[in-house]
């Protein structure tokens, strides 16, 4: 059964956590290793030798430039024309359980349904929050890393966006699901085509649930497949230009989904661009900080 199910991995930069993600998948599911492809978006570190030499079953797709992270998952899944069910696992996940099969499973039992969201934890065992609702313009002042979700966690808008007054116990639709660890059957893709390559890292996730619910499938909450998370373990090799690639990517989803007037479009954007600018001015600042503080005193 798990031939039917493909897994997509798309690594830069990260050859040790891709290593412990494929021994991950090797412990729960090691079927799934023959039909499993690792694209690598240039890393030049050695991931790729290193996944050939520890696990010579699963294919590896090398890039000799960072295409991103859509047209990553867009080649990984290009690889695999058999697999009914297709599920995207960042490099720095490790898989918990045998879940996928379940997964699988699930979604033949449920043909409305295109998306599963598998459960997302952080090292220590907490709740990541990966399925919400769909980003609107008040969901810019409450996301998970806006200055008032900080200060006011509690806040019914934060809450209703982060779906945080849920256990995430149980299966339930959602709006989306994070793409860390996204489980996706063939007719959602035969529905809505690929990810937009428009995207180069983040959003991409946010932009395919929202065009399968616009073709009449359901994005699904699904517990019982389950990852450990280490968020950045990618991006903070390229940090800068991860952060600018999530705000391009916030751009062109306001662009496709939500644009409505010349008025609103410029606030948005100017938004945007303060938002971008803010988020790098604190990254140098504490990066400094940081390293100050690692400085030996004379």
């Amino acid at each position: 059964m798990s031939h039917a199910i493909g897994t997509v991995i798309v690594t830069y930069r990260c050859r040790e956590l891709a290593l412990a993600c494929l021994a991950s998948i090797e412990q729960h599911l090691p079927d799934l290793l023959p039909s499993t492809v690792v694209v690598d978006n240039a890393s030049f570190d050695g991931t790729p030798e290193a996944v050939r030499a520890a696990f010579p079953s699963v294919r590896v797709i090398e890039h000799r430039r960072n295409l991103g992270f859509a047209a990553g998952v867009n080649r990984g899944i290009e690889a695999l024309p058999g697999a009914e069910v297709i599920a995207l696992v960042n490099p720095d996940a490790e898989l918990l359980d045998d879940g996928l099969i379940a997964a699988a499973a699930y979604l033949r039992e449920h043909p409305g349904v295109g998306v599963l969201g598998g459960r997302v934890l952080n090292r220590d065992g907490s709740i990541q929050p990966s399925a919400r609702a769909f980003p609107s313009h008040r969901h810019a002042l409450f996301n998970r890393h806006s200055l008032l979700t900080r200060l006011f966690p509690r806040n019914r808008w934060s809450r209703q966006y982060l779906l945080t007054d849920w256990d995430h116990a149980d299966i339930r639709p959602v709006d989306w699901v994070s793409g860390a660890f996204m489980i996706i059957h063939r007719r959602a893709l035969d529905a809505v085509g690929a990810f937009d390559p428009g995207y180069f890292f983040s959003i991409e996730d946010v932009d395919f649930c929202r065009r399968v619910h616009d073709a009449g499938l359901e994005v699904h909450y699904f517990p019982d497949a389950a990852i450990r998370h280490r968020i950045g373990g990618s991006s903070r090799r390229a940090v800068f230009r991860a952060m600018a690639g999530h705000h391009r990517g916030m751009w062109r989803y306001y662009r496709k989904h939500f644009r409505t007037n010349p008025l609103l479009d410029a606030v948005t954007a100017a938004a945007i661009g303060a938002r971008f600018a803010i988020h790098a001015a604190s990254y140098t600042l504490r990066t400094a900080r940081n390293a100050a503080l690692r400085r030996p005193n004379p």
